[in-house]
């Protein structure tokens, strides 16, 4: 059985083979050449977007410049929402899993009023320190995160910044304490699904029941979905895979959260194989 510092590793190094193509709405002094990455599942666009427009801007005409607020992506007709982790965006929007994942990069007119503007490193940063403070609220009440030193909040943005694990790890395990408890108050989620009006599904879940007995990923969709045809209706999919519905929500949200300490879970039809 694996331990779950091994888990942990193998999330972190989750990588989505991508290739960006520029848009056909751009002039182009050269033709534009497909850029191949393979994009980090915990991280975000806007920390992996420089060398991307920096290849595609080589094709551009002598003196027209890129500005930063306006670059934006989409996968197969759809924006992507650059604050929501790569792996989620991912695994919500290619559903069905072809790789390298197909991308268009656009380098000007950002569909406004459609995406969050301003996406920017600052951005990112400010939004995932929000992220990691709301999941602290939910798991011990804001006390952890309180009580982290400023260095330490960006030594956890660095180290993913940097894909540094160890960096990473050595603030974040700290916010996975139960602080002598077995479990935490509240497990921090987020369902998606590609067919919803909503952007996600977020309701306080407790990872034990009232009897103490661990409640499991089939509990949390039964909660979130109660009107829901039977659970075989549905394949809940996160980082690629499909865990068994009866593991542990405690479990799961140590070792399957994303780097902002929510579990992200997509769910799709039971006829789509991740």
């Amino acid at each position: 059985m694996m331990e779950e510092a091994d888990v942990q590793g193998a999330v972190w190094r989750g990588r989505v083979p991508s290739c960006f193509s520029l848009s056909p709405n751009h002039d182009t002094s050269r033709e534009a050449e497909p850029y191949y990455v393979m994009l980090p599942r915990l991280g975000y666009l806007p920390l992996v977007m420089d060398s991307v427009v920096r290849h595609f801007a080589k094709s551009l005409p002598r003196g027209e410049e890129v500005h930063g607020e306006e670059v934006w992506v989409e996968s197969d007709g759809t924006a992507l929402k650059w604050q929501y982790p790569i792996g989620l965006l991912y695994d919500l929007h290619n559903t069905n899993f072809t790789l390298p994942w197909q991308l268009t990069v656009h380098l000007k007119g950002f569909p406004r009023g459609e995406l969050l503007e301003g996406p920017s490193r600052e951005a990112m940063e400010a939004l995932f320190m929000s992220a990691l403070k709301e999941a602290d609220c939910l798991k011990h009440r804001g006390h952890l995160m309180g009580e982290l030193q400023r260095k330490e909040h960006k030594q956890l943005w660095l180290g993913l910044l940097n894909d540094k694990l160890e960096q990473f790890w050595g603030v974040n395990r700290k916010l996975m304490e139960t602080q002598g408890e077995e479990h935490f108050r509240y497990i921090p989620f987020r369902i998606y699904q590609a067919d919803s009006e909503r952007p996600f599904i977020q309701k306080l879940i407790r990872p034990v029941s009232p009897e103490g007995s661990s409640l499991t990923l089939s509990h949390l969709v039964e909660a979130v979905n109660p009107h829901r045809q039977h659970m075989g209706a549905v394949r809940v999919v996160t980082h690629g895979i499909s865990p068994p519905l009866d593991t542990p929500l405690q479990w799961l949200s140590v070792n399957l959260s994303y780097a902002d300490n929510f579990l992200h879970l997509v769910l799709t039809p039971c006829s789509t194989q991740p």
